[in-house]
């Protein structure tokens, strides 16, 4: 596409109800936006959300609520809001902006993929383990054709993977964002109903979400890991609510494929070529009319990440309130790879009838996960190798099929490796979450720097970003720092 014949580009108007005066058609209109975020939250909704915070309800009980609002305040909201917000005011996928940042040429668009792939294997046998481990208490299939429980654990485990890569190449993100959307309403009402129904105690839980900083004292239950190396639990914690780095990349891809901003203008294929060869955002006109024009045409942006931000903090507290009002009393201590039958208790306790639908709802929302991932994948590494490498051809069917060849190989070895729970979450947590999504927040400091100065973020954001920031990196230093002293 030719460039245009000036310099600036007329920013469009706002398209849908973003215009309108505030009535039930626009609310029900602005929910209507809700997608890519959505993903983001029930993507999130993994080992972390399922298993991770469920334990630790089961030993801290309420108190440990504040650091699941801090995550979520800090990856849900600050860090998947200014990424977004970058492709939407400029129109660029944010890796033909990385590649200008400071440094060697594609520096980190390169170390983003080279986290997510070492953690990836990791982050998929702490989700599909704990599934392989419930089939098996499920079918106990040993008890007829003979075998040890760990090769019928890891049998189920590796099929199950196998199962959620063949079909994951058959996923588009129409499908993905109608599947995940689907999953978020299902597990917003089970996981809210199921809380509310073991009767918590609220006054608690409201309490331990606003106590920030609080360490709670450990119980006689307590899973050693915790007690040997507690702030690597706390670090750990922190980074699986939310997932990891590449969900948040992803994020502002999605953001260009459904149009939101300037990533729906006409001449966008001209924004996305000059950004690669420019290091100036220099085509937005600058003015008060164009930046109250811009401030309606990203409002998908705002409703989206906030009503995502609200999912992840419902569905991610439901799990730690259900642990800590049936699991701590129960002085429930996780074993193995049994996590997702020690949560049977939970609904249990309200009916036994209901644990065969707890099994079904957890194995579809973590089934989701493992499903979504490869379409994640594909989608971020795509962007950011024609980002670095542009001369070159980067077919994503291609390296969809690789990607998906590389996570069978290297989670089965992973599998039958037999490498315990607490080393898996650690491992990962630190590299796809603590210390990735550190340096992604500083990308997106850097991608909102690169705007022109009256289309850059309030700077109540910004300094919100800031903190974030500086809370991603602590969070990062106790994790690396206990891996460390664990494991050196």
């Amino acid at each position: 596409m030719s460039p245009p014949d000036r310099k600036t580009l007329e920013i469009p108007v706002a398209p849908g109800v973003f215009t309108e005066p505030w009535s039930l058609r626009k609310i029900r209109g602005l929910f209507a936006v809700f997608g890519p975020a959505a993903i983001v939250a029930s993507v999130s909704i993994g080992a972390g959300e399922t298993i991770v915070v469920v334990r630790a309800g089961a030993w801290a009980g309420y108190d440990l609520l504040w650091l699941v609002l801090l995550a979520v305040i800090v990856k849900g909201v600050f860090v998947t809001y200014l990424l977004g917000r970058f492709t939407a005011v400029s129109g660029e996928p944010i890796g033909h902006r990385l590649v200008h940042m400071p440094g060697p040429r594609g520096w980190m668009p390169m170390l983003m993929i080279a986290c997510e792939m070492i953690g990836a294997p990791l982050g998929w046998v702490a989700i599909g383990k704990p599934c392989g481990d419930l089939l098996h208490h499920l079918l106990r299939p040993d008890r007829l054709a003979g075998g040890d429980e760990v090769f019928w654990q890891n049998l189920f485990t590796t099929g199950l993977i196998v199962l959620a890569l063949g079909l994951a190449l058959r996923l588009s993100f129409e499908h993905l964002e109608r599947q995940q959307l689907l999953i978020c309403i299902i597990l917003v009402v089970g996981t809210t109903l199921g809380t509310l129904m073991v009767r918590p105690d609220l006054a608690a839980a409201l309490a331990g979400a606003l106590n920030f900083g609080h360490l709670p004292e450990f119980p006689p239950w307590t899973p050693e890991s915790v007690t040997e190396y507690p702030a690597l639990t706390m670090a750990t914690t922190f980074g699986y609510v939310g997932g990891g780095v590449f969900i948040y990349i992803a994020y502002s891809n999605w953001v260009g494929l459904h149009g939101w901003g300037m990533a729906g203008h006409p001449r966008v294929a001209w924004i996305r070529k000059r950004a690669l060869a420019n290091r100036k955002i220099d085509f937005l006109p600058e003015g008060p009319a164009g930046v109250r024009r811009m401030r309606q045409l990203i409002s998908p942006v705002r409703w989206d990440v906030g009503t995502g931000a609200i999912v992840l903090f419902v569905v991610t507290a439901a799990f730690m309130i259900s642990g800590a009002a049936v699991l701590y009393p129960l002085q429930s201590r996780f074993e193995g790879w049994a996590l997702l039958t020690e949560q049977a208790h939970v609904w249990r306790v309200i009916h036994p009838a209901l644990v065969w639908i707890y099994y079904v709802c957890i194995v579809a929302a973590l089934w989701g996960t493992l499903q979504a991932l490869p379409e994640i994948y594909a989608r971020v590494i795509q962007e950011m190798l024609a980002a670095v490498r542009p001369e070159r051809e980067w077919s994503y069917d291609r390296l969809k099929r690789v990607i998906c060849l590389y996570i069978f190989v290297s989670a089965t070895l992973v599998i039958w490796l037999g490498i315990a729970f607490d080393t898996l979450t650690a491992i990962a947590g630190f590299i796809l979450a603590n210390f990735a999504i550190f340096l992604i927040a500083l990308a997106a400091l850097y991608l909102n720097r690169t705007l022109p100065a009256c289309y850059r973020t309030h700077l109540i954001v910004e300094f919100g970003t800031w903190v974030a920031v500086l809370v991603l990196g602590a969070s990062a230093v106790v994790s690396g720092h206990g891996l460390l002293v664990r494991f050196g």
